[in-house]
């Protein structure tokens, strides 16, 4: 599935949102690898913590639907993704589509000289209107991007060490 006209048939959820968030980390591994690591949609789960990540609709390519959820105990967020654009082992791109979660996000994949990789993850969230949205943001930006950098960074070791492909 390609995206089709301005929102790809995924509304408002497509356009990016304001709460902006940005994760880099360099692999020891070619870029084709470190690509097909990263869509082993299940396997993020051994990266991301407390989540578990499943394909709900498709073979996890584009035009795929993916669910994470993250939670501990009884309390879990649903993100749910719309896989948009897939340009192996360059480029990836998902609209967050839930109820909660919105927005476009993307991976990309830049070779490096010694068979290393530059991995930029970038999400661009919708955030509630008005003063909540705004007086929330500061307050939960810092934790967003720590969090992923963590989770970019146990992806790196897990992919240099094998135990990731």
């Amino acid at each position: 599935m390609s995206e089709t006209g301005p929102a790809g048939g995924l509304g408002d959820a497509a356009s990016p949102g304001t709460g902006e968030v940005t994760a880099t980390v360099i692999v020891n591994a070619p870029a084709p690898r470190v690509f097909a690591a990263f869509m082993n949609w299940e396997r993020q789960s051994d990266w991301i913590p407390f989540t578990k990540v499943r394909v709900v609709e498709g073979d996890g390519g584009e035009g795929s639907l993916i669910e994470a959820i993250t939670g501990v105990g009884p309390a879990g967020l649903r993100d749910e993704m719309r896989v948009v654009r897939v340009d192996a082992p360059y480029e990836l791109r998902v609209v967050h589509c839930g109820k909660v979660l919105r927005g476009p996000g993307s991976m990309r994949c830049t070779a490096m000289g010694g068979d290393r990789t530059q991995v930029v993850m970038h999400e661009w969230f919708h955030l509630p209107p008005g003063a909540a949205g705004r007086l929330a943001w500061p307050v939960l930006w810092p934790g967003s991007k720590l969090s992923l950098k963590g989770a970019l960074k146990k992806f790196g070791r897990l992919v240099e060490e094998g135990r990731l492909r």
